[in-house]
């Protein structure tokens, strides 16, 4: 599903001379190559605060943790999702409320979000899923309404920009209250082991997301909160550093992969491909597929049978699973999610693709489906 090998010899010299410098430095946690590549992804996503820590489902919970949420509040998320966006709210004894998304972006929207409104709501978590963003303009306008944080679950489409009514972009995960993303090798920024980070502009809030990732303490030993131990280490930043300069290259290598399968599928029947939001960029984390439900798992076989890796990015809804049938209501049923979770099957996707592979995997689609 992604390339590593491949990406990794191509930005050699540059990752191993990174690696190297922190090596000589032996400042393993907290030193200079964390500083650095913060300050480099405040300024890529034009923001005021990064603060980095040890992964993404982290940076969900401590940004719930610094907002101040308390047990049996609500906290809105999608149901066609990853567990960690909902997995965090339980922890913390949050009420996870489980909407429904769009059939074709996958994205929970203004009007899903707003059927599942109570008058314990406290938060909602967009999640721009498989790389595009959520339309976020509405979703501001009911929160702040309702007055209601937006944490934007950014794990998938860092580096797609969003495009307001009045003509303003602005990079995903940047949009709402919070932003928080994960470096996990396989994300479109990914680092070589564990890594994650939330942004936003407000300095107490970006203060108290610090302390809260530094056992609650500001100065050591001197502990203001409760708060949880995650960090990014100063290798994996370093690394980070030299792959942020190259993450708009991977982008366009991404969406020319995306428009060749586009091309050369985009006419089998019964099969859909992924819809684009119309003020969103699209910097395809995955590229995911909607075929018929009684053809998906034989094809996704017929794939591996090929040599050709696939995966179903989610065979089961959050609401169906054991783990959160006591701490989980849903807002309505969930007819859409129901049918993804059947119907959805991923297509290789990364930076390294070339119209060979390309080729093979469209064939093999095509002689199964055509």
């Amino acid at each position: 599903m992604v390339d590593l090998k491949s990406q990794y010899e191509r930005y050699k010299s540059e990752i191993d001379a990174a690696i190297a410098e922190v090596l000589e430095t032996t400042t393993y946690i907290n030193g200079p190559a964390v500083k650095l590549f913060q300050e480099k992804l405040e300024k890529y996503l034009s923001v005021n605060h990064v603060i980095p820590c040890a992964n993404g489902t982290d940076a969900l919970q401590i940004a719930l943790m610094a907002l101040g949420l308390k047990p049996g509040d609500e906290v809105i998320v999608p149901a066609f999702t990853y567990v960690a966006t909902a997995e965090v709210a339980a922890l913390l004894g949050l009420t996870v409320v489980m909407t429904d998304v769009a059939p074709d972006t996958f994205n929970i929207t203004a009007a899903h979000i707003e059927a599942a409104i109570s008058d314990k709501t406290k938060a909602i978590v967009p999640v721009h899923l498989f790389g595009q963003c959520c339309d976020m303009e509405p979703i501001l306008d009911l929160a702040k309404k309702h007055n209601l944080f937006v944490i934007e679950d950014n794990a998938q489409a860092i580096g797609a920009d969003y495009t307001f009514s009045d003509g303003r972009k602005v990079k995903s995960g940047a949009i709402g209250t919070v932003g928080c993303t994960s470096f996990y090798p396989s994300k479109n920024l990914g680092a070589y082991g564990d890594g994650g980070a939330m942004y936003c502009n407000d300095e107490q809030l970006a203060s108290d997301l610090r302390i809260i990732a530094n056992h609650g303490q500001k100065r050591r030993y001197y502990h203001d909160a409760i708060g949880v131990n995650s960090r990014l280490d100063s290798i994996q930043a370093a690394l980070l550093e030299v792959k942020l300069r190259h993450l708009d290259e991977f982008s366009t290598a991404r969406q020319h992969a995306a428009a060749y399968y586009d091309r050369h599928l985009s006419a089998l029947p019964g099969l859909k491909i992924p819809a684009r939001q119309h003020n969103s960029t699209h910097v395809f984390h995955q590229y995911t597929l909607q075929v018929p439900a009684e053809k998906r798992d034989s094809l996704q076989e017929y794939l591996k049978e090929k040599g050709i890796p696939s995966m179903i990015y989610y065979p089961l809804p959050l609401n169906e699973q054991d783990a959160f049938r006591t701490c989980s209501r849903l807002a309505s049923a969930l007819p859409v999610t129901e049918q993804l979770c059947k119907t959805v099957i991923s297509l290789p996707m990364h930076s390294e693709l070339d119209e060979e592979q390309l080729k093979y995997i469209c064939d093999v689609v095509k002689e199964f489906l055509g």
